[in-house]
């Protein structure tokens, strides 16, 4: 090791001398909390491929579970996937071929109606299938095509609520789960009232108390989890929860 080499290791804090364990969200069908919240969307990619239209939408809130279900629709059907900003030819060629296709979060960008409009119609020719995701109702997406507002109408609608205690506590106890940490329920039971109803914040909250646990080489308790929780909330502008 060259002596640039062992400064910066000395320089570096705990922390970054950390081995980066972050894991990737777990999208399997095994892996999906199932409660009353997110049942309707669930019971929809279950139903594939016996959908009442080729065309269906699942629509939710941010971190609501919507990348999850697709994941597992997708790993059941090849789909392709295309951006909802720009509907790419091979999509619409592989929907024309009997291929199903996969548009995430129409409504976070400015959609491509006419690309859109096309997928459907190849999407109903071919024999195939569209996944659309989204946070709003189709009749909520900036759409002004009134052809393609027309076959939206008829596409399968299945809706995600927010997660309720349930679900987060279910959730929270899988994530620290794939990181090989049992964890207290009344280390659960003290987070899921005071935390954002999110799932995509349960994961960024397991990972940070995960890594603070690692850096004072201790066990998640549940001091430390309301310290990371609180921190993490004071840093996006909220106000801290009292313990």
């Amino acid at each position: 090791m060259s002596d640039s080499t062992k400064d910066q290791t000395k320089a570096a804090s705990p922390e970054q001398l950390l081995l980066d364990l972050t894991r990737d969200p777990a999208l399997s069908r095994d892996d999906l909390v199932a409660t009353p919240a997110n049942q309707a969307a669930i019971a929809l990619i279950d139903s594939w491929p016996n959908w009442s239209s080729p065309v269906a939408v699942i629509h939710g809130a941010e971190g609501s579970g919507k990348s999850h279900l697709a994941a597992i629709w997708r790993d059941r059907t090849s789909a392709s996937i295309t951006s909802a900003g720009a509907i790419g030819s091979e999509a619409i060629e592989a929907a024309m071929r009997g291929g199903a296709v996969l548009v995430e979060d129409v409504d976070s960008v400015k959609p491509d109606q006419a690309g859109l409009f096309h997928l459907i119609n190849a999407v109903r020719q071919g024999g195939s299938f569209l996944l659309l995701t989204s946070r709003a109702t189709p009749a909520n997406w900036p759409i002004s095509l009134p052809d393609l507002v027309s076959r939206l109408r008829s596409a399968a609608l299945a809706s995600i609520a927010p997660p309720d205690d349930r679900l987060l506590d279910a959730v929270l106890v899988k994530l620290f789960s794939d990181r090989q940490i049992s964890i207290d329920p009344a280390i659960t039971a003290y987070l899921v009232p005071r935390m954002e109803r999110s799932l995509s914040v349960a994961r960024a909250l397991v990972e940070a108390i995960d890594r603070q646990a690692m850096t004072n080489r201790s066990a998640v308790t549940r001091p430390l989890a309301a310290n990371v929780l609180n921190r993490l909330q004071q840093s996006d502008g909220e106000e801290p929860d009292a313990d």
